[in-house]
């Protein structure tokens, strides 16, 4: 008799995990407190998957064997202490996705950096001929990839939303970048928790598994010696940087940068992680520089545009926290119109206060309420402006830029006061530059 699986959440993983249920064999019903998609609709028509919109129907969840909830609903949710309330377990779509696949998965997390990890480490891999699947917080997700096939290896992108409803899942790998302030209200402004949330993704691994952590961040180190796990620990450390393009991977690998597509001391970071991981999963080391030369990177992190009288443009419009920012700026080797600003997400500029002061001219504030920005750097930038439009920033930066200068989108906030998200932003920003 098939099994009946309620989904919360209509959403791209929510969605995922309907049609891994429907793959599976399983009666499946998706409920969504809000309207739900036109395309997401037609994909569970075409699948015969029934649904419903803008409310939840408790009973009909209730009567569901398993629950399966997508990432972006609060554990604090009404429909889910209702839940709770009537007796019932409700699993994450991650989980959903581990108890359904047969592979050995790399999971990678961290504040900054997972995109790019996850996007090369699975460069590296399927560039040795391995069989390799990019999922998770990228993409369609990992229910979705397996409801329609299967693979060796899963380098798998975990957000702190994920990973807070993870309980069996355990990488064969884990990868744990960096833990900086973001999301936090979701987390009751409180980073300790949202660390706890990060640090799930070892919970469950053994001692045939590996941690690759970076061990130059103090809040990472602090929560690794804390959270007591049975993994063997990689760590990464300043002396596995050798200047400012190349990296020490272990024995004698050593992989140059400088060839690359990635820039930046935190891209070092990425590189080690990614190609350590790489190795651990079969892959052979002399294909790592060529693998890591042709790689290109996902879109608006820290990506070249254009370059219009001597002036670069950098789109780096995923950069919605200040330390992603610093990042940035830190890459940076020449003079910087920086253009920021968004939603605040409970920002401390205290951190980049240096960075922006030696290598900032001019900031262009970007976003409906930019009280904080001025606040915060109006001691160290001489000019300080402000627009709602991209158009209006793009063009005042090219004004302000000399040759030789960047001009750098990297926000530090969220997206949504002014656009559908971060992507519509930097395709924006790209759009506009190539029309100067």
């Amino acid at each position: 008799m098939p099994t009946s699986v309620g989904v919360i959440g209509a959403g791209i993983s929510g969605i995922g995990a309907a049609l891994l249920a429907k793959a599976k064999g399983n009666d499946v019903w998706v409920s969504d407190g809000n309207e739900i998609a036109h395309e997401r609709k037609k994909t569970l028509e075409q699948h015969h998957i029934p649904f419903e919109e803008k409310g939840h129907s408790l009973e009909k969840l209730v009567a569901c064997d398993i629950i399966v909830k997508s990432p972006g609903i609060a554990n604090d949710s009404s429909v889910l202490q209702a839940l709770h309330n009537a007796g019932k377990h409700v699993i994450g779509e991650i989980e959903w996705a581990f108890l359904n696949q047969k592979g050995k998965i790399i999971g990678i997390t961290g504040s900054n950096g997972k995109t790019t990890t996850t996007g090369l480490c699975h460069h590296f891999l399927i560039s040795a001929g391995i069989n390799a699947a990019k999922v998770g917080n990228v993409g369609e997700g990992f229910c979705h990839f397996l409801a329609e096939g299967d693979a060796d290896w899963y380098v798998c992108e975990l957000s702190s939303f994920q990973l807070e409803d993870v309980e069996a899942f355990r990488p064969e790998v884990a990868i744990l970048l960096n833990i900086t302030p973001d999301h936090l209200d979701r987390y009751e402004y409180s980073l300790d928790k949202y660390a706890d949330a990060k640090m799930k993704i070892v919970q469950s691994m053994t001692e045939n598994d590996t941690l690759i952590y970076n061990a130059m961040d103090p809040v990472t180190v602090l929560k690794v010696v804390s959270h007591h796990n049975e993994a063997r620990m990689w760590t990464i450390r300043e002396t596995d940087m050798i200047g400012d393009d190349k990296v020490f991977v272990k024995d004698d690998i050593l992989l140059d940068l400088s060839r690359s597509r990635l820039m930046g001391k935190h891209n070092q970071v990425n590189v080690i992680a990614a190609a350590r991981a790489a190795l651990l999963a079969g892959c052979p080391a002399e294909s790592l520089q060529s693998s890591l030369e042709s790689f290109v990177n996902e879109a608006h992190r820290m990506e070249y545009v254009n370059e219009k009288s001597g002036v670069r443009y950098i789109n780096d419009s995923k950069a919605t926290n200040v330390d992603a920012v610093y990042y940035a700026l830190e890459a940076m080797k020449t003079p910087v119109i920086w253009i920021a600003g968004g939603q605040d997400k409970g920002n401390d500029y205290q951190a980049i206060m240096d960075l922006v002061e030696n290598k900032v001219r001019a900031l262009i504030c970007l976003g409906l309420d930019n009280k904080k920005l001025y606040e915060s750097f109006s001691t160290k930038v001489n000019q300080i402006s402000e627009t709602t439009t991209v158009r209006e920033a793009v063009r005042r930066a090219a004004s302000l830029a000399s040759p030789g200068d960047t001009v750098l989108l990297s926000p530090a906030c969220a997206s949504f006061d002014l656009f559908k998200n971060y992507m519509d932003r930097g395709d924006q920003f790209k759009r506009e530059v190539n029309e100067l």
